[in-house]
């Protein structure tokens, strides 16, 4: 099926720039534009709180809330540039998207260019002491590229033929096995959450969902028996099910995440004022553990504040993804919403102790500049699918 009329392109009259200008303005969904920037805000204040006793030079109380405003810049900057992208122009580069995301990929195994963080090599070095880490930007290729294979079934099917939806699973299959040696267990499951998303909208048959949940236990349960998994990452999976049993090592983040939200109470002990935040017991509080700061700095009150504002920016996704003229789209959309959501729950989840320690940033919120492009880029994309619907309504 061709996705695209050719006729339908070449008979549209042309709209004047200025005209084209003041319609994207127009038809940009305000409220997801809104949530993400109140979001960004929130997150900045919660950033610059924690990295002031420990991560921003002598001379510069601000250098890293400075650095990540930088980051949150960029981000927005790439957001308007996708939302603006010619929505063919999308489709058809997506194989070079896709392409480009699993060369990058490969960059952190290369010596004198990767590094290592926390155990996974996933980053590459820039200059300027900046860092690149590529498996951000491969959750938005593997969207992309599902999408278009998924959304080519034929105009007399209802559903995706096998051959589709395994080809789709093919190309989730190889980044997703570079991130897995890559030893970053937090993106392989956000991943895997995109994946069973996509799958799930396209229409393809109910078997091929469950089987992916079933081969993604077994897989899990495999990896752990023979050892593939390393220690570390075995630990940060199961702590959460019994966090005092090794307060120690292992689980003493999520512990020390529930003493700090734990103690904000209701109105938290304001603003760069929190003990466990200032006193730096909580590690990586700036990024993988950023919710402990709300929670123990402005409390209940402000946690909520910043889960509606979360919650604000998923319902527009979906509303998005419902929303949107055809298959593509909807899949796009629908993969950017699995994505975010799943790695919202994650993050918060693990601050509570409800969910497994997997390092991954709390979307718009986090210190992380590759993390907040992408995020950025997500937001792009959910643009792009609803002004296209707008035009093509038109």
């Amino acid at each position: 099926m061709s996705m695209f009329s050719m006729t339908d392109v070449m008979s549209r009259p042309k709209i004047p720039s200025r005209q084209r200008g003041a319609a994207y303005w127009r038809e940009l969904d305000w409220i997801l534009v809104i949530a993400s920037v109140l979001t960004a805000i929130f997150g900045s204040m919660l950033v610059w709180s924690a990295s002031r006793s420990d991560m921003a030079s002598e001379n510069d109380p601000q250098s890293y809330l400075k650095r990540h405003l930088l980051n949150v810049a960029i981000g927005i900057a790439l957001g308007v540039l996708v939302s603006k992208v010619n929505y063919r122009s999308l489709l058809a580069y997506t194989p070079i998207i896709y392409g480009l995301s699993v060369f990058t990929l490969i960059l952190p195994f290369l010596p004198g260019i990767g590094a290592s963080v926390a155990g996974a090599r996933a980053w590459v070095d820039l200059p300027g002491g900046f860092t690149l880490q590529p498996s951000e930007f491969a959750k938005i290729a593997v969207i992309l590229m599902m999408a278009s294979v998924l959304a080519e079934k034929q105009d007399s099917e209802s559903e995706p033929r096998d051959r589709e939806v395994m080809v789709s699973i093919g190309v989730a299959a190889i980044p997703l096995l570079i991130i897995l040696i890559q030893n970053d267990t937090g993106t392989v499951l956000i991943l895997g959450s995109v994946v069973l998303s996509i799958i799930a909208v396209s229409g393809a048959r109910t078997r091929w969902v469950v089987g992916l949940i079933g081969g993604a236990v077994v897989s899990i349960m495999l990896a752990i028996q023979l050892g593939l998994l390393k220690s570390y990452q075995v630990a940060r999976l199961t702590s959460f099910m019994n966090p005092h049993a090794d307060t120690g090592s292992t689980a003493w983040n999520a512990n020390q995440a529930r003493i700090a939200i734990g103690g904000g109470g209701m109105t938290g002990y304001g603003l760069f004022e929190g003990p466990q935040t200032q006193g730096s017991f909580v590690p990586v509080n700036e990024s993988d553990f950023i919710f402990t700061v709300v929670g123990e700095e402005l409390g209940f009150i402000g946690a909520m504040v910043l889960l509606i504002l979360l919650g604000v920016i998923l319902v527009r996704g979906v509303l998005i993804a419902l929303q949107a003229d055809d298959l593509y789209g909807r899949l796009v959309a629908t993969g950017v919403v699995a994505w975010l959501a799943f790695q919202m729950f994650e993050n918060v989840g693990m601050s509570l102790g409800i969910m497994p320690i997997t390092g991954i940033p709390l979307p718009f919120v986090s210190a992380g500049g590759t993390a907040m492009m992408a995020c950025w880029v997500g937001i792009g994309l959910l643009e792009n699918v609803r002004l296209h619907g707008r035009r093509t309504l038109r």
